[in-house]
Order: structure tokens, then sequence, then C-alpha cells
């Protein structure tokens, strides 16, 4: 491999990631003040699409636009990854003629060996065990909103996924404790959560992760790929709504994030999640001024 990667938080130091927050947050103002930046100008992304997307997609497109820079999207339909072609080859391609590549897909164990054969940036956009670019855009907007995360208590409700998986090793780098409340069968893989020590911490119940928590987090009950499962899922997680009575429970200036989409009425309620203290919509924003500032640091 001989280019940096950002296949999971852990591959950025606490002091890179407290900057790139930080310069995320800049980056929002200059582009709100109409200043123009284009650093990257005939520099190319790469974007290999296995998973579809609403945000992941705009935000490294018009991100990569912004800086100066042109995207190209490819998705299974309109490459040969497709058809078959191996995963190194695509990627021994793909690295001889982009500046830095972000790929959308199912096993991480696929990103890994892409990374293994680029010669460029590979970032993860997306795997069924991490989405560490959803924790910089959430990590941006708790900084905005509060200020610095260390020492806060962050609950997450809900399936142990990918998201979940980000928020634990958003834990160790950022330096907060996480209570995690999900059914039982559906926790977070074990080795993740071990690494974490006490930063992650698992609550036999919603109420208890909650109790006096600064920040709540939520996801969808069944993700891509897991719709068959839908109405088993639908059961399992009852008592997991995020709900106007589980935020009472958390501290009175909590806030509340989801990375969205959402389905309001099961994960959520629409009371929440459309409520004064939600903020996923500047979450959902802070997606597009995070991952430049991410650009910013595989690029320069």
């Amino acid at each position: 491999m001989n280019a940096k990667n950002f296949l999971t938080l852990l591959d950025l130091t606490p002091e890179q990631l407290g900057g790139l927050v930080r310069r995320a947050v800049e980056l929002k103002a200059m582009n709100r003040a109409g200043e123009l930046f284009e650093p990257f100008r005939n520099r190319v992304l790469a974007m290999v699409f296995e998973k579809s997307s609403t945000r992941t997609r705009m935000s490294f497109e018009v991100g990569m636009a912004q800086l100066g820079g042109h995207a190209v999207f490819l998705s299974p339909r309109d490459s040969q990854l497709g058809r078959g072609e191996a995963i190194e080859d695509t990627a021994r391609v793909l690295s001889r003629m982009s500046d830095v590549i972000m790929i959308r897909t199912f096993e991480h164990e696929k990103i890994e060996r892409f990374a293994e054969y680029s010669d460029v940036p590979v970032i993860n956009a997306l795997t069924d065990l991490y989405h560490p670019c959803q924790l910089l855009a959430d990590m941006q907007t708790w900084y905005e909103h509060r200020g610095d995360i260390c020492g806060k208590t962050v609950a997450w409700i809900g399936d142990g996924n990918n998201m979940c998986h980000s928020y634990i090793n958003a834990a160790r780098q950022f330096d907060f404790t996480l209570n995690i409340a999900c059914p039982h069968g559906y926790e977070p893989n074990a080795q993740i959560l071990g690494a974490a020590g006490a930063h992650a911490v698992m609550q036999d119940s919603a109420m208890a992760a909650v109790d006096g928590a600064d920040l709540v987090v939520t996801d969808v009950w069944a993700s891509m790929g897991q719709e068959e499962e839908q109405a088993k899922r639908v059961r399992a997680f009852a008592d997991y709504q995020v709900n106007a009575e589980l935020m009472r429970a958390a501290a009175t200036d909590a806030l509340f994030m989801h990375c969205l989409p959402a389905h309001r009425g099961e994960e959520v309620s629409a009371e929440v999640i459309d409520g004064a203290q939600s903020v996923v919509w500047d979450e959902a924003e802070n997606r597009l001024h995070a991952q430049k500032a991410l650009l910013e640091i595989l690029l320069s």
C-alpha cells in the first residue's frame, strides 16, 4: 500500500481527527461566505458504489466540485466490477487514473483488499462493518452546537451495526463514554466493543443508556440488505424507539442525531426527529464539509 487510507476512524490520530473537525467548520464558513477555494483543480475522485446512497453521493460529488476537482461515479451496472472483475485489478486501474477513491460496499474485507492494491488513498464511504465518514459529520455537528465532546456521554439506541461500530471507535478517538442499548441478538461486534474498554458500555435497556446522556443517536432497525428481516426486527426493537419519553431521561440540553434515512414511527418518533433537540439536518449537511476536510488531509 502506497497511500494513506481512511477505512475506519482509527486510521487517523485523535489530534488529526480534532483538526479535521475544526477545519470542516472553517470550510463550511468559507462556503457560506461564497469564498472560492479550489486547491484540487484537475484532481479526480473515483466513486465506486455497490450500495445506493443519497447523502454519500451528493456530499462527495459536490464536495470535490467545490474544491475545484472532478468526481466520477461508478456503479456495478456501468463498470466491470458488476461483471466480476477482480477487486485487485480494478484497484490497480482506478488508482492509475484518479487521485483518490471512495468506495461504498458490503463486506469490509472487500475495501481492505482494494486499499491493499491501490496506489492512491481509499475512503470508506460505508461497509457492513463501519461508516466512518458519517461520524466525521456527527462530530462536527456536536462541535458546532456544544464544543468539545471529550468527557461527554453519548447513548446509542438500536442495532449494533456499522454506525454503532463507528461510534465505538469515535468514543475511543474523541474520548467520550458511549452507552449502548441493543435488543438481544443485535449487539455490536464483540472484538470492536472489547477494544474500546471503558469508553463503550453495554446497558440493559434504552432507558438506562440515555440516563443523563448529552447526545442520543439511533439508526434504522433494518439496514440495506436486511429488508427481509423487517417484520422480525420490528418485534425485536419495539422497546428501542427514541421518543419524547426516552429523551426526557437524557440531559435537559441533550441533542438527537440520526444518519438518515429515517423511518418515523419506528426507530424514532416524528416528535423527536422534527423537534427542537434534533440536529439531523445540520448533521446531513456536514457530510459535505467534513468530507472536504478529509479530502484535504488525504490529498495534501
